[in-house]
């Protein structure tokens, strides 16, 4: 009959050893190898295989390491834990360190036994990564089974390669373009949701009925919602734009959010967009009784405190201070968000050839307005959106304006005005919803027949005669600000309106900027891949030449859902956009965390004289700029107001002509109306944000909360700098041969050839065999980002697991050929100690009795803790863990004598037994700070959300497992010479 083997048990099997997991049954054991994965996870069935009891032998006092062994052993171990016995189960097994304030959406989601969210913070601060958390956390205790995240179709390459590389989560895009395909692989009967339990999938998805039932029924329980204002409009919303599709996805999410046991997270840096009905609605999503809350009660705001967290720059930029309410600033964290943005509003004035053209299509323009309104209201409409087009064009560039004259108008095909509306303005309005963003930067047309008319056949031939800065000032002014820009070694993004506009500048500038300059251009021609594809191939463009700079044309299909700090530092708005929250999105693609440049340049372009720029900078600019100084943060205008001022200004133009462009705008009484309508909006929504962000502060989760947890969490997983040191040590002792520029990046790379077969094969099955067995060069690098070939310096990169893995597996096995970067034992002379010191490594196993909404759930985890004590076992007097740790920098400072150090060490190990007492009550009390944590974390202070903690409990699985003994000596005066032990002996 087998032998009955308890949960958390060590036994033998396969020549390894295993742990045994909560999952057994009689006559089979579910077995996770020592300090390995869930990947690693097998079923053994003792009746057919041997399986025996695991004993954990003690260190051999003859092999001795030097003064790293004990650090690279630690990490190594730390690195082969996929998930912690601490309260977050994935921070273990994602690619990614978040900051500390980054913890606390998190916090509060573990707090709730449905996770309602809407998580709000500042552009760049980080909100998918936020979510990410969230996500990988629901997933690892079985709180979720399935993950949907609804995103424009611009955002979904983004989030698909967020999830995959950061959290190591393989969603499938869900798009128009790839449903046909995923639908042909599916059985009769099965929805594409059940065949693909993670998924991404863009709102266009939902357009068709069919698709968005199939959703309704089979959809997963959790749901994370991307640029989440755009889902819903205020109760006044008027207009085609803003009724059908907002409409739309509104009605999806209530039916969505009406299940009560699905987790919903929306995000959005705009929750009000300008209008308190939209925020209420927004609200209502989360949980319907927000919607009415009264939000002027202290009660009410308490209420949405649980489920509402917005925070701008100022409130992260440093966390954990004194300031936070903390006593003092140990735990200081610092993101290096751009301090500011250096922004400037640069003039070009048309040339005498330029300037007859535009004069010529304004008068057109104001003859067929006239003209068209004569005949009726759908024909008015049709010239409207014709004029416009028309005008935007002109001032954008002679290749776009070419184009738009020589291409019928979208409104032309209506047949009514309402749908002249619905067609002609999404091309000609700059809209600040992103998800309008996709094919809204082709040239739009004006001419209104097929046949077209010649006065516009005429000023079409006349633009395409105004190529090159001979004649476009708007390209020569460019030039000499882009030559500036490169001199001060910034590589800009160019944003244009146009596809046109990008193309002719893209040719235009060609070895224009000197030879060490690489230019490209990404519009909406390309599909969102292969404009990723693009961007990749620009910054890799010699990039191990540090005076290269680079330049990207891009029209706006990039000013949302791209991230582009790590490649441009600056940004040049072309062509100014009308409506100030499109600068926004175009200049946070490159001012948001992880930006190395202190200070971001952004430059405006302007035609001080084509009638039109000069006014919308006047008022929308100016506006928008005085709130965002006011208030630290931009707060949009809402379209409908931005578009009454625009349509003011193209009224004005054609009523003065080039005569009334140097006049004030607003002298008719007409006019002021629209002014003085966009005031009164925009100062209301301001007031509201600054409401918002006063009243509706993150108060649910205290920075001394958050301190709390980021310091168990440092100290069981370590840090990022932890992973690189470790990687570059063993490369070093395993005799590879390591190349560290020291630049700044922190990235390095390496040859393997001349490692041990163990690291090659373990290298080679996850890099490719290839690149191993020809010896190439392999990147380590820094970002999670990474190639084909290349590790990322993160504890879940596997090239990083398969260094870790034979580390740990060598300094285990004393009879491992070649070099072993670390041993289970070591001996140091140094003067960080006045009295003999040791240090012990102890890896600990825990059962984990985790309540969840589906039961129960058992859990055997892994911590590996440092113990040290002065004097000999006997008479051992511990110390706390910040001694213990900080004897891992200890060094050397003195060869140790080889007799000496083998007595010293044998005496510690002869008096481990002594020891077990303490390592067992160390083991007690950390089980008890664990459940602690894991009770804190989830604090339950009503009694509807008391069964988030009913049932947990942690027990340690004893004994543990003391993996290494490390003796510290105190220098001692020189005496006769004899053997000594260096660390290149051991």
């Amino acid at each position: 009959m087998s032998p009955t083997y308890t949960a958390g048990s060590l036994v033998n099997a396969r020549g390894r050893e295993w742990v045994v997991l909560p999952e057994s049954a009689s006559g089979m054991l579910v077995l996770r190898p020592l300090g390995g994965g869930e990947d690693d996870v097998t079923a053994v069935f003792p009746a057919f295989e041997e399986v025996r009891c695991a004993q954990f032998a003690a260190p051999s006092p003859s092999d001795l390491g030097d003064q790293r062994a004990a650090g690279l052993l630690r990490t190594a171990l730390r690195i082969g834990f996929r998930s912690g016995a601490g309260p977050f189960r994935a921070l273990a097994s994602i690619a990614v360190e978040p900051r500390a304030y980054q913890l606390v959406p998190l916090l509060m989601a573990l707090r709730q036994r449905t996770v309602r969210l809407l998580i709000s913070d500042d552009v760049g601060i980080g909100k998918t990564v936020e979510a990410g958390l969230i996500v990988k956390e629901l997933l690892a205790q079985g709180e979720a089974s399935r993950l949907a995240v609804l995103c424009s179709p611009s955002l979904a390459e983004q989030w698909q390669g967020e999830l995959r590389e950061k959290f190591g989560i393989d969603a499938e895009l869900v798009l128009a373009s790839t449903v046909s395909r995923l639908e042909r692989g599916l059985e009769l009967g099965q929805s594409l949701f059940d065949r693909h339990p993670f998924t991404i999938i863009s709102t266009d998805f939902i357009k068709s009925t069919r698709h968005r039932e199939d959703f309704v029924r089979n959809c997963p329980d959790l749901v994370v919602v991307d640029e989440a204002h755009t889902c819903v409009a205020a109760d006044d919303a008027q207009g085609p734009a803003s009724s059908s599709t907002s409409q739309l996805r509104y009605e999806l999410l209530r039916r969505i959010a009406a299940d009560e046991d699905r987790h919903l997270l929306l995000l959005t840096a705009t929750p009000h967009s300008g209008k308190e009905s939209a925020f209420r609605n927004l609200l209502g999503l989360v949980r319907p009784d927000l919607a009415t809350v009264d939000l002027e009660s202290p009660a009410g705001r308490a209420r949405l405190a649980e489920h509402f967290v917005a925070r701008k720059r100022a409130d992260v930029r440093q966390y954990l201070t004194k300031e936070d309410g903390l006593a003092d600033d140990s735990l200081v964290e610092r993101t290096a968000f751009p301090s500011d943005r250096w922004t400037k509003d640069e003039p070009y004035k048309l040339t005498p050839v330029y300037r007859a053209l535009l004069d010529d299509a304004i008068a057109y323009a104001a003859d067929r307005v006239e003209t068209a309104g004569r005949q009726g209201k759908r024909e008015a409409r049709i010239a409207w959106w014709s004029v416009i087009a028309l005008l935007r064009s002109m001032v954008s560039s002679p290749a776009a304006a070419a184009r738009t004259l020589e291409t019928r108008s979208e409104s032309a095909a209506a047949r009514t005005a309402v749908e002249a509306d619905a067609l002609g303005a999404p091309l000609t309005r700059d809209s600040s919803d992103s998800d309008r963003l996709e094919g809204m930067d082709v040239a739009p047309g004006a001419a209104e027949s097929e046949q077209g008319d010649p006065r516009l056949r005429e000023l079409a031939s006349r633009a395409a005669e105004l190529y090159g800065p001979a004649s476009d000032a708007k390209l020569k002014a460019l030039t000499a600000h882009l030559k500036s820009l490169i001199a001060d070694g910034y590589s800009p993004i160019v944003f244009c309106r146009y596809i046109p506009t990008a193309e002719y500048l893209a040719t235009h500038l060609e070895k224009k900027l000197g030879t060490k300059t690489r230019i490209a251009a990404v519009t909406g021609t390309l599909s969102p891949q292969q404009r990723l594809e693009r961007i990749e191939k620009l910054a890799a463009e010699d990039a191990d030449d540090p005076a290269v700079r680079r330049v990207l044309i891009a029209t706006d299909c990039l000013s949302e859902g791209v991230n582009l700090q790590h490649a441009f530092d600056a940004v040049i708005h072309y062509d100014l956009a009308w409506n100030p929250t499109r600068h926004d999105q175009r200049e946070g693609r490159v001012d948001r965390y992880g930006q190395k440049r202190d200070q971001v340049r952004v430059i405006t372009m302007f035609g001080e004289d084509n009638g039109i720029d000069g006014k919308v900078l006047e008022v929308l600019f100016a506006k928008h700029r005085q709130i965002k100084k006011d208030l630290g943060i931009s707060v949009s205008v809402p379209d409908e107001t931005a578009s009454g001022v625009t349509d003011a200004v193209v009224e004005w133009l054609l009523l003065h002509g080039r005569q009334g462009t140097q006049e004030g705008l607003f002298d008719l009484d007409s006019h002021q109306e629209s002014f003085d309508r966009m005031e009164r909006e925009w100062n209301s929504a301001a007031e509201r944000e600054r409401t918002s962000r006063s009243k509706y502060a993150q108060r649910a989760i205290h920075p001394e909360q958050v301190a709390r947890e980021v310091t168990a969490v440092r100290a069981a997983l370590g840090g990022s700098g932890e992973v690189r040191d470790f990687v570059l040590e063993a490369l070093r002792d395993l005799d590879a041969q390591v190349r560290d520029p020291r630049d700044g990046s922190g990235d390095f790379a390496a040859q393997v050839g001349g490692t041990p077969a163990g690291v090659r094969d373990g290298l080679a099955a996850v890099l490719g065999g290839r690149i191993v067995e020809e010896d190439r060069e392999i990147p380590f690098r820094t970002s999670p980002a990474i190639g084909r070939g290349e590790a990322a310096l993160v504890r879940t990169d596997p090239a990083v697991g398969a260094l870790a893995s034979y580390v740990l597996d060598s300094a285990l096995d004393a009879n491992t050929p070649g070099p072993r970067p670390a041993r289970r034992c070591g001996v140091v002379t140094t003067d960080a100690v006045t009295i003999r010191t040791t240090l012990l490594l102890v890896r600990y196993r825990f059962h984990l009795t985790l309540p969840s909404r589906t039961g129960e759930r058992q859990i055997v985890a892994e911590d590996a803790r440092l113990l040290a004590f002065e004097g000999l076992p006997s008479r051992a007097r511990w110390l706390d863990d910040d001694a213990a740790s900080a004897l891992l920098g200890a060094r050397a400072a003195a060869n140790t004598h080889e007799q000496l150090a083998r007595n010293q060490i044998t005496r510690t190990l002869d008096g481990l037994p002594e020891l077990s007492g303490h390592i067992a009550e160390y083991g007690v009390a950390l089980a008890a700070d664990l459940d602690a944590s894991h009770r804190r974390v989830r604090k339950a202070d009503t009694s509807d959300r008391a069964e988030i903690v009913r049932g947990l409990k942690v027990v340690p699985q004893e004994p543990a497992d003391v993996l290494g003994v490390y003796v510290y000596l105190p220098q001692q005066p020189a005496t006769v010479s004899a053997p000594l032990v260096t660390g290149a002996e051991a």
